[in-house]
């Protein structure tokens, strides 16, 4: 006897189907998975077989063959739980044929059908195909608010059996998307005598620009850098799935939340934790898990430098590959840098309150450990010193009203923005001058475009390419 069930797999940043094809033949009870399972997979079979037995259901005494195809895709995790159980029922005609259905969810001995990561996979399948999706009760919600999709949450297996007896005639399960009429991040106004820094943060929120703080300890750098998410406009529907995808593939569960992500991996992170990789099938790492979002780099110095120049392929193609025997994995990773350095390996040299201890050498040495063609990818590279009491401690725009700046200029430059003739030649002066790189030029150029679109000018002028050509200083 045969029957088939559709699951998912995740793969890069997509999602594929698979079909969990069964046979039930006529020989002595075995149980055999084939289609390139891992380690959490194969182990199925000890769950899948305890749960039939707790819905009191007899499992077959016979030989149960389950083909997961394709089979050279490689497959992972426990979400084929429930698909594989539902296939080996149909196949015994226990329930009735399941080739319209999609299912994903990890069993429990008890028959327990638990949360998986896969859920919103499945939702986006059950989109793109027509097709209801059996998901866990738990990430039911999440998974609902795909667009288009038609998704039923299920607490137990035996409850999924009941419900493909009655044909899914009830309601799906209703959508639990994250809209939020404000965002939790951090208010920019809790920055304070740091007028320039905050004004390269607006401008980097305008144009996407990727930016560098440095400066000593106590001066505000990752304050400012974490102020940025929330000048940044929300995801659109199919963004927000986007990212969901590429958390689920790290088995981590965002569902559909449009605001946009911010990571802040530790300078420790090894280089697969930073751009993919690990044993097994390849999941996404922290370039992909900022997709649409911020990577931030705190102590960006004291990151391995290899470390770092891995991050220059994913800057330029906004998509990382991932090669592992066999296979290879390609996720998305768009997203804008923002990183925050100390000067010197004390902190202190430039501060106007205590003097740097460290030799020139060991200042050079500690410079060195960011590349220059990392380097050359900032947009703004700005210095961020201890603001004194006789500066004031004045306090930033709010968040809100800088905000409305932010998406006017965003505005501005959809529309477009030209680049004047005396604005260029400055620009031509900088590069023959070897004060920029051709790289560097380009980075001034779209810069000093989104400050004429602040302002909402629809030409840039000296003024701007100047104004940005001081907000790209090396450090």
């Amino acid at each position: 006897m045969y029957a088939a069930a559709t699951s998912v797999a995740l793969v890069g940043g997509d999602v594929r189907p698979v079909e969990v094809q069964v046979h039930i033949g006529r020989a002595q009870e075995a149980f055999k998975l084939s289609g390139l399972p891992d380690t959490a997979l194969r182990e199925a079979k000890d769950r899948v077989r305890s749960a039939i037995h707790s819905t009191g259901v007899k499992f077959p005494n016979r030989t149960v063959t389950v083909n997961l195809a394709p089979a050279g895709l490689q497959k992972a995790g426990t979400d084929f739980d429930l698909p594989i159980a539902l296939g080996i029922l149909a196949a015994n005609r226990d329930i009735p044929d399941l080739a319209r259905v999609i299912s994903v969810g990890e069993l429990a001995l008890d028959g327990r059908v638990k949360g998986g990561a896969a859920a919103i996979g499945g939702a986006v399948l059950s989109a793109r195909s027509d097709a209801p999706c059996l998901a866990p009760q738990a990430e039911a919600a999440a998974a609902a608010s795909v667009p288009g999709s038609s998704v039923f949450g299920v607490a137990s297996l035996a409850q999924a059996v009941e419900m493909l007896h009655h044909g899914l005639d009830g309601e799906a399960t209703p959508s639990g998307a994250s809209f939020p009429a404000e965002d939790d991040a951090e208010d920019l106004s809790d920055v304070r005598g740091q007028p320039i820094p905050a004004r390269a943060v607006e401008i980097a929120a305008a144009g996407g620009h990727h930016l560098l703080f440095h400066g000593p300890p106590g001066g505000g750098k990752t304050m400012l850098a974490r102020r940025l998410r929330g000048l940044l406009p929300y995801l659109d529907e199919s963004e927000a799935v986007e990212v969901a995808l590429v958390y689920a593939a790290a088995s981590l569960r965002r569902g559909i939340d449009v605001r946009r992500p911010f990571r802040a991996p530790h300078h420790t992170a090894s280089r697969p934790a930073l751009v993919g990789g690990g044993s097994g099938v390849a999941v996404p790492g922290e370039v992909s898990l900022a997709h649409r979002g911020v990577l931030f780099l705190d102590e960006l110095a004291e990151f391995p430098r290899s470390n770092l120049d891995t991050l220059r392929q994913p800057l330029e193609d906004g998509s990382v590959t991932v090669a592992r025997r066999g296979t290879t994995s390609t996720f998305p990773s768009r997203f804008q840098l923002v990183a925050a350095t100390n000067p010197c390996p004390c902190g202190f040299r430039g501060d106007r309150r205590r003097p740097c201890e460290c030799r020139p050498s060991a200042v050079s040495r500690y410079r060195l450990r960011v590349s220059g063609p990392l380097m050359d990818r900032f947009d703004l590279i700005v210095k961020v010193d201890r603001p004194q009491v006789t500066d004031g401690f004045h306090p930033a725009e709010p968040t809100a009203s800088v905000r409305g700046r932010v998406q006017g200029a965003q505005a501005t430059l959809r529309a477009g923005v030209s680049f004047g003739g005396k604005a260029s030649a400055v620009v031509s002066r900088a590069l023959e001058a070897g004060l920029l790189t051709a790289r560097g030029a380009g980075r001034v150029r779209d810069v000093s475009t989104t400050i004429a679109a602040l302002f909402e000018l629809d030409r840039v002028g000296v003024e701007h390419v100047e104004e940005a050509m001081a907000l790209r200083v090396d450090w």
